[in-house]
């Protein structure tokens, strides 16, 4: 697969997710705010593959604060932070990784400023490579739930295009092909971006793994007919008590699936838990355009001017609807994550 997110020239290189599958092109962010914008945009997107993009884009802002004492430094570099948390509330990895480089600005006050810009940078590389470990690690884990001549179904994109490489919920497929299992994947289209037919499907296709797309009201009737076997999502954010937030319709198939014995399983790295978070209901929803339901990438219109909107970008899955939760740390009950983590 082509980089999510790298550090090159000097600049923040994003793959353009809003571009796929038409084109592959990259935008080298060169000041934070296209950093942020980026992540605004849906230009890069997924929980992981945010929170690499929010380290780095902290870590290119630092290296042009052009202040001469620590204090001064740390207060603009503080702004550039709260500028980047501010671009989508749910995906908690962002926030993670923030908190995580103001740690270290915090924890090296007393060394030059030129020897703190270069460590953001050497620890927005390392957050990058922890998440492609993280993901392989996960792979392993997840592949054991796959059985050779399963379907597996997906929603939203999960895959290395959501992360630094790799994947959560795609990276669980892919381990369970590299492994030599003869699988079949079921992409939800997941309406209304469409993530799911135009990245879940390009990328799976790019690796040669089987994949069909079907549009989100088709799950229910593959599940009765006995074509998926389980389910495998990834996660914005996981609260303490197993409840999952995820890219909207994540819930009806969890539901679905629940009703027809097809266990639901999710995906995600320990950055995309979120202990201070009780409970889904405390998970602040992003609430996005009316035009990505209205129209098809912002253009040609499918439904009547002036229609009231209501698009949520993310749903709240209930911890009982899911059998396991796979980490780079094995596969857990949700209500067992809070005591796995807690450390």
């Amino acid at each position: 697969m082509v980089p999510t997110v790298e550090w090159k020239d000097g600049a923040v290189r994003l793959l353009d997710q809003s571009r796929l599958p038409e084109s592959v092109e990259f935008l080298d962010c060169r000041d934070y705010q296209t950093v942020a914008a980026a992540i605004r945009s849906l230009k890069v997107r997924g929980a992981p593959a945010i929170g690499v993009t929010a380290a780095m884009g902290v870590a290119l802002g630092a290296q042009t604060v052009t202040a001469s004492d620590y204090e001064a430094f740390a207060k603009a570099v503080l702004v550039i932070c709260d500028q980047l948390a501010a671009t989508r509330p749910t995906a908690v990895n962002l926030f993670w990784a923030i908190e995580r480089m103001k740690r270290l600005i915090a924890s090296l006050r007393t060394q030059p400023l030129a020897y703190i810009k270069a460590a953001l940078l050497k620890e927005s590389q390392v957050i990058l490579d922890e998440d492609i470990s993280l993901c392989k690690a996960m792979g392993q884990h997840g592949a054991k739930l796959i059985a050779s001549g399963q379907t597996v179904l997906t929603h939203c994109n999960a895959g290395a295009l959501a992360t630094a490489g790799y994947g959560t919920a795609l990276g669980v497929i892919r381990a369970a092909w590299e492994q030599g299992k003869k699988i079949q994947v079921i992409a939800d289209e997941t309406r209304p971006v469409l993530q799911g037919a135009r990245l879940t499907a390009w990328e799976l296709m790019q690796d040669k793994i089987p994949v069909t797309l079907i549009t989100d009201s088709m799950a229910g009737a593959l599940m009765r007919q006995g074509k998926i076997h389980l389910c495998i999502v990834g996660a914005d954010r996981i609260a303490a008590n197993g409840d999952v937030a995820n890219k909207i319709g994540t819930y009806s198939v969890a539901v679905l699936a629940k009703a027809h014995g097809i266990p639901f399983y999710v995906a995600a790295p320990y950055s995309t838990i979120d202990l201070k978070t009780k409970t889904g209901a405390d998970i602040p929803i992003e609430q996005r355009n009316s035009l990505e339901v209205t129209t098809i990438h912002g253009s040609h219109p499918i439904a009547p001017a002036g229609v009231a909107v209501y698009n949520p970008a993310f749903d709240v899955t209930p911890a009982e609807l899911i059998v396991g939760i796979i980490t780079e740390r094995g596969v857990f009950r949700p209500q067992d994550l809070a005591e796995q983590f807690a450390s």
